[in-house]
């Protein structure tokens, strides 16, 4: 009797052993939000060896090795940022291939965001420099818009250099970094002429990856009518859509015929507010008048980060005030951009897809929110990050809901985490 009485406790222990394993991390009860399954409703979301292990409407706590709590909230695949500026390592004074961009972990995981494309301040002959100093550096994932100016976004002298517009080169330099370089971006060029979208676009027929176009200073003799619905190709992007800088709202009030015949035939039309870029007399007609954006992205810089932009967060709450729903915001943010960059494994909650995943709340009170000009709208609801989740692993925790209360910790508590979970304070390994 005592012989099977052992065997059955070690029986049972094997077991429980074995279902403590199951799962690295189980996000419990949240609402999940998951565009691309055209799912929102309450699952437990299970992660194995960074990826999503399982998404079903009860997953037992037993299984995993650690399960947070999460009712109340919302769980979101991880935030993608399509315009960003990020090359802040050279140190160079006001220029976007330095002084003016941000690290990105210091802007990006806090704010639920996982994925950011930086748009285009580094060229064919600084990319390389980039990629060591800040991509491969970043617990962020970083990819990239290259300009198609090879000298980068460093300011007028550059961006103003046609010679320094070479399609081949910039598609040679795509090719060699496939999925990391995901678009050709052309910017800023105050002159008339079309040669800098023209030799984007042919670079980025080149090297098969899309466009952004951030169309510079207004000219005659290049309307943004004919940008839309003749230079750009499907899938192209149009950034800064409610800028107000380039005809995007006529006279009248309606939005340009040019931007609705350019979605007609494929033209991705992302926000990229900035920090003057997002103004909301353009905003409110246009979505009003059933123009929303396709992807919802910063233009994070150092002088974003602190005027109207503020954080992704925010120009997505701006969203709600502008009467958008949650979940068209949240696809919006995640899924939309995903295949605009065609990094389709992003952006979703599909068991086997990269464990990227944001813990939002929704807040309700009364707030306000301001554009690039400093106007304000107040809103009732806007977005906090909980949790970032980065590959698996805690990256982010603004209220500690995945550690342990210090009471119930041991007297001598050190580090109180495991590396299967915990990117902040996983405990050493002893062997």
């Amino acid at each position: 009797m005592r012989l099977f009485t052992s065997i059955l406790a070690v029986s049972l222990l094997a077991s429980a052993a074995g279902a403590q394993t199951d799962y690295d991390l189980l996000l419990k009860g949240g609402h999940v939000i998951d565009p691309k399954n055209h799912l929102s409703a309450e699952r437990d979301v299970a992660i194995r060896d960074g990826r999503i292990a399982a998404i079903e409407e009860h997953i037992d706590a037993a299984r995993a090795l650690k399960t947070v709590e999460l009712h109340g909230l919302l769980v979101t695949p991880g935030l993608i940022d399509i315009h960003v500026h990020a090359y802040a390592s050279t140190g160079e004074k006001a220029s976007y291939a330095g002084d003016e961009s941000v690290w990105p972990d210091d802007f990006t995981l806090r704010s639920g965001v996982t994925t950011v494309a930086d748009a285009g301040s580094s060229g064919a002959r600084n990319f390389a420099d980039f990629k060591e100093h800040i991509i491969d550096r970043s617990k962020t994932r970083v990819l990239a818009f290259l300009n198609i100016v090879g000298a980068g976004m460093r300011g007028p002298k550059y961006e103003n250099n046609l010679a320094d517009m070479v399609p081949e080169t910039a598609a040679e330099v795509a090719k060699r970094y496939p999925g990391l370089i995901v678009g050709i971006k052309t910017a800023h060029y105050a002159g008339p002429e079309w040669i800098p979208v023209e030799n984007a676009v042919k670079a980025g027929t080149l090297a098969n990856i899309p466009v952004m176009v951030d169309f510079g200073t207004n000219h005659k003799e290049r309307p943004l009518e004919v940008l839309l619905t003749q230079k750009l190709r499907p899938g192209d992007i149009y950034t800064h859509c409610y800028s107000g800088l380039r005809d995007e709202l006529l006279p009248d009030g309606k939005v340009n015929p040019g931007m609705i015949e350019g979605r007609k035939r494929g033209v991705i039309f992302d926000v990229g507010h900035g920090g003057g870029s997002f103004v909301w007399r353009i905003a409110v007609p246009a979505i009003e008048q059933g123009f929303r954006p396709d992807s919802i992205s910063t233009d994070l810089h150092i002088t974003s980060m602190n005027s109207g932009m503020k954080t992704m967060l925010n120009v997505m709450s701006k969203f709600l005030a502008l009467g958008v729903s949650v979940d068209e915001v949240i696809a919006d943010s995640t899924w939309h951009p995903a295949r605009e960059i065609h990094h389709e494994e992003l952006g979703n909650l599909s068991v086997g897809s990269p464990a990227d995943v944001s813990v939002l709340r929704v807040e309700r009170g009364d707030f306000g929110f301001t554009d690039t000009y400093g106007a304000r709208m107040n809103g009732k609801q806007k977005f906090e990050c909980e949790l970032t989740i980065k590959g698996g692993k805690v990256e982010y925790d603004l209220n500690g809901i995945s550690r342990t209360d210090w009471k119930k910790l041991p007297k001598d508590y050190t580090a109180t985490g495991d590396r299967r979970w915990d990117g902040l304070n996983p405990a050493r390994k002893t062997h």
